[in-house]
């Protein structure tokens, strides 16, 4: 089934030091654009992390500080990324928990503005969980009846992700071919900030998601505990964390 597209819309897959996203870089990126009217075109790039890559993560994608050393900077490249996803909606595998916060936070740091609030994010991951419950190799092989060659290189990665989606439109007609009907069934919950340390509750109102004051308004608490909000800052919290929390705040006390 091919996908009922209003925007253009940018498969991607992004291979990494590690698994923190306030902290780790990007080493290599790959991406797949679907145009409404089918075209497409994809790019894959190593990346400079300017960072070293640790022995353990080697192991899983295999690149190694070598393979990136004469690669380009996130930096140099952030303006350019930008404008080749401007008006996309994005997709990937675990990607509105990994990839696209890790994404927003190097567009951040490349002080980039890049507004990815108006973005559809459509997870193949989350579909696949709530369907069938498996890996993304599993998931290649259920789906689409091919293993998965390559597994952990982005490209091959970014390929299968595109190939899964179409065949679980094919395969479950309760799925709508429309990307905003397919953001919303894969989306955990309803973000403020990209890595879901903010959520929206059932009453529209942004709450803590995690530690002691997990489920308890923003507003209300950094009303209650001033200090928290200095914790929060200087904590290892993701930089788009920090800018929710902020205007949050500014929003808020500059009443």
């Amino acid at each position: 089934m091919q996908l009922n597209l209003k925007n253009p819309i940018v498969f991607f897959d992004l291979e990494t030091t590690g698994i923190n996203i306030a902290t780790d870089r990007i080493v290599e990126l790959s991406y797949l654009k679907i145009e409404p009217n089918g075209n497409e075109s994809s790019k894959t790039m190593k990346i400079n992390p300017t960072i070293p890559i640790p022995p353990e993560t080697t192991a899983i994608h295999g690149i190694t500080d070598d393979d990136v050393k004469d690669a380009p900077t996130f930096l140099s490249i952030a303006k350019s990324l930008a404008r080749d996803i401007e008006g996309c909606d994005l997709a990937g595998y675990n990607s509105n928990k990994f990839d696209i916060p890790l994404l927003a936070e190097e567009f951040l740091r490349a002080d980039v503005d890049i507004d990815m609030t108006k973005r559809k994010f459509i997870d193949v991951q989350v579909i696949f969980h709530k369907m069938e419950q498996r890996t993304l190799g599993a998931a290649y092989k259920f789906y689409c009846d091919r293993d998965l060659e390559n597994a952990h290189s982005a490209e091959a990665d970014t390929k299968a992700t595109y190939e899964i989606l179409k065949a679980q439109l094919d395969r479950y007609p309760t799925l709508q071919n429309d990307m905003a009907a397919l953001a919303e069934f894969s989306s955990h919950n309803k973000n403020v900030d990209f890595a879901g340390r903010i959520i929206y509750n059932d009453k529209k109102v942004e709450v803590f998601n995690f530690g002691k004051y997990k489920g308890q308004s923003v507003e209300e608490v950094l009303a209650k505990d001033p200090g928290y909000f200095g914790w929060l800052m200087n904590g290892d919290f993701p930089l788009h964390t920090k800018k929710v929390i902020t205007n949050i705040k500014l929003r808020t006390f500059g009443k």
